[in-house]
């Protein structure tokens, strides 16, 4: 390429002015540098002469009219700038060529401009259109979100930052241009600080993908089977005050008790659509803010026990000695007919027939447990709700009524394990590895806390062992099958045997153990980080909290303090000279909801 002295080129995108010609080229730049360049580093646009690259300004062109004559065609960047600018001068050939550069009408080289159809130039058009809003939007968005605030336009960024907090997405630009780290805790933070979020999203269900919506399934009709008629026979479900699934009652008949279960079993076949999806969910979810069922709703409307005027159950008839030890089974299908009552109704009438007399069974039963080595904790609980965003805790009393049906729970559990191990009956079984703790029944907070630091896991097997808690030899729990799919697998069991048909091998039992368990842990920890959230929330709702802490373990600089009305651990730094067991005045000093931390000052 033959390039004049004083001729208009190009050099990295810009216009330069040829001041000498030899092995290389010197150049003028627009800003008045010189530099040596090679001839293949330039694109020659006029031969000149120029005076120099800072005077060129061309006159308004007709470009649309060149774009309609050439459409579709080629020219060259002298024609180009005859059609638009009326002639080729330097000026006109820089005009030209910054077109051709741009793209949006023509593209080439200097001696091969393709000249776009007017359809293609329009669509161009509008996608720049588009991109230049995308980029004044994303610079609008982040002016504001630096600012601490955000607007309705900004909610595809939201979006973004959103599925973050949920953890379906690991990396966000948006989060990496306004500097947070990209995980789930610190987009929780940055959509409360732009005030996307408040404290009633609660992210853990959805984080941990936790199934919320009822099973939509429908069960089948109760079965044209034999029932024992058991409704002449007082039956109480005794559960906390609002409680929306019983699935247990007990009654007393003479010496015999009578632990009565929802008879999920009769509807809900093994291996059915509805025991496919209890398997999958593990169990009922219970949040604050929701119950997410196991079970279609239409379960607990038609088995509920006393939600009908007479409802089916399986009824578990004990024989009980002197101690309150279990010595024989019956098990049979029934009617009952059950009176609901609150723990309150039932403590109020803890002097009158049965209640006393089967408050004094529990006390026996319990005491027999306590000689055989079962632990006894009694840490502080709460109710919690949410209602319309506000979470409510309210400290749950102390109940001799709780222990009534505590202890009725565990006899009918463990008689329910040995009838199948009798029988060889295959049977999910709870277990628990013994506490190596010297005190198994301690008084006060701080040693049930460090009790409680002891305990083993349960454990769910297929095989029969020793429940260390409760002070068992064998055990199984099968009173709420409504809301614990093992439960609901004891029952399919028993059910079986009773009709005469094949049960579950021990196989599946183990397979839908191991299943159901899976799926409980997940439900479990959804249920801890969830009352977590709203304990924050709480205290986040009532900053000026003030209370009473209990010292249960020293931690140098800090202790760790429970709180009962709250049935919260907090870490506060307390002196060393306090004891384990003192109650200490405490107030909030903040609250930090993405890591679910209340910080307490003691004073």
């Amino acid at each position: 390429m033959s390039v004049p002295h004083n001729s208009l080129v190009v050099y990295k995108g810009g216009p330069a002015r040829v001041t000498a010609i030899g092995d290389k080229l010197e150049i003028e730049l627009e800003d008045g540098r010189a530099l040596r360049v090679r001839p293949k580093d330039v694109v020659l646009l006029h031969p000149g002469p120029v005076t120099g690259p800072r005077v060129l300004d061309a006159p308004a062109g007709e470009v649309e009219a060149a774009c309609e004559l050439l459409e579709g065609g080629q020219t060259t960047l002298p024609e180009l700038a005859e059609l638009v600018y009326g002639g080729y001068t330097p000026a006109t050939a820089w005009a030209a060529w910054r077109l051709v550069d741009e793209g949006l009408y023509f593209r080439g080289a200097p001696d091969a401009i393709e000249v776009r159809p007017l359809a293609e130039v329009a669509r161009e058009r509008a996608a720049r259109d588009a991109r230049q809003a995308e980029r004044e939007s994303w610079a609008g968005f982040l002016h504001r979100a630096r600012a601490g605030r955000c607007a309705p336009e900004d909610d595809p960024y939201l979006r973004e930052i959103e599925d973050v907090a949920w953890g379906e997405r690991e990396q966000s630009r948006v989060m990496q241009a306004l500097d947070c780290d990209q995980n789930p805790q610190s987009a929780h933070a940055l959509l409360l600080r732009l005030g996307r979020w408040d404290g009633a999203v609660n992210p853990w269900p959805r984080r941990l993908r936790a199934t919320l919506a009822a099973p939509g399934l429908s069960l089948p009709g109760l079965p044209d089977e034999p029932r024992r008629d058991l409704t002449g026979l007082p039956a109480y479900a005794i559960d906390d005050e609002g409680n929306l699934d019983p699935d247990d009652a007990i009654s007393l008949d003479g010496n015999r008790l009578w632990v009565h279960v929802a008879d999920v079993a009769a509807l809900v076949a093994p291996d059915s659509p509805a025991d496919a999806e209890a398997r999958a969910r593990g169990a009922t979810l219970y949040l604050p803010e929701i119950v997410s069922p196991m079970l279609p709703d239409e379960a607990t409307a038609r088995l509920g026990l006393g939600m009908a005027e007479v409802s089916p159950a399986l009824s578990f008839g004990l024989n009980l000695d002197g101690d309150g030890a279990v010595t024989d089974v019956e098990i049979a299908p029934s009617w009952v007919r059950v009176q609901r009552l609150s723990y309150e109704e039932v403590d109020a009438r803890l002097d009158a027939r049965p209640f006393r007399d089967l408050y004094e069974l529990a006390q026996r039963h319990q005491a027999r447990r306590r000689t055989s080595g079962a632990v006894f904790i009694d840490l502080p609980e709460v109710k919690m709700r949410v209602i319309e965003g506000r979470a409510e805790i309210r400290p749950l009393p102390r109940s001799r009524s709780r222990l009534l049906v505590s202890e009725a729970m565990v006899m009918v559990g463990e008689a329910a394990a040995r009838f199948a191990l009798k029988r060889g009956l295959p049977f999910p079984f709870t277990t628990q590895d013994p506490s190596d703790a010297a005190d198994r029944d301690p008084a006060g907070l701080a040693a049930m806390y460090a009790l409680r630091r002891t305990l083993r896991p349960r454990q769910y097997s297929g095989q029969p062992g020793p429940h260390g808690g409760l002070g068992l030899d064998v055990y199984a729990q099968v009173t709420s099958p409504l809301r614990r799919y093992l439960d609901l697998v004891a029952h399919q069991q028993l059910r079986a045997f009773l009709r005469g048909d094949d049960p579950l091998d021990a196989q599946a039992i183990i397979e839908r153990v191991g299943a159901a368990e899976a799926a409980a842990q997940g439900i479990r920890r959804t249920e801890r980080l969830s009352r977590e959230h709203w304990t924050v929330v709480y205290l986040q709702q009532h900053l000026g909290w003030r209370g009473e802490g209990v010292l249960v373990e020293k931690r140098s600089p800090r202790g760790v303090v429970l709180i009962p009305e709250l049935a919260l651990e907090a870490r506060v730094k307390v002196a060393d000279s306090i004891a384990p067991d003192s109650v200490l005045p405490l107030r909030l000093t903040g609250v930090e909801l993405p890591a679910r931390e209340a910080y307490f000052r003691v004073g």
